[in-house]
């Protein structure tokens, strides 16, 4: 029993399914060759993801870590044990507000993620050298003009 069926929405409302179809697929190769990448390091997705913002951008808050890392603030909590566990991060009190945390990346979390970036940063660079620099370019701007939108 074959259901296919080949009903339109319209041309410009096909387009966008099909479009969005794409960049999920992409978005997702892309995800996965890192999250490969990274498993070969014992690091998952979400623990690079905590180190890299600390390592970057410095102390920071629970909160601006979840915002910054788009995580959910449950999923952030595990992740965060797990890096202390690992003894990757440490934690303190924030002076300003005794609800909550400080999290700072230790030496031993600076060791991972320096060995672990600068090919990560690689990787990125391969997966979108089938782009010129104007193409990615366009690429970024189109998505951010995507993203602000809505």
């Amino acid at each position: 029993m074959n259901n296919i069926t080949n009903k339109s929405y319209g041309k410009r409302t096909d387009k966008s399914m099909k479009t969005i179809v794409r960049l999920e697929r992409a978005g997702l190769k892309i995800h996965n060759m890192t999250v490969n990448y990274l498993i070969k390091h014992n690091l998952t997705f979400n623990q690079f993801k905590v180190l890299e913002v600390l390592y970057h951008r410095g102390d920071l808050n629970v909160s601006s870590i979840t915002k910054l890392t788009m995580s959910t603030p449950g999923n952030i909590t595990v992740v965060i044990k797990n890096l202390k566990r690992d003894e990757w991060i440490t934690s303190i009190k924030d002076p300003n507000d005794s609800r909550s945390s400080i999290l700072t990346i230790t030496k031993k979390g600076i060791n991972i993620i320096e060995e672990v970036f600068p090919q990560h940063a690689k990787n990125l660079h391969k997966a979108f050298e089938v782009l010129t620099d104007n193409e990615l370019d366009t690429l970024y701007d189109l998505l951010n003009k995507v993203y602000k939108a809505n």
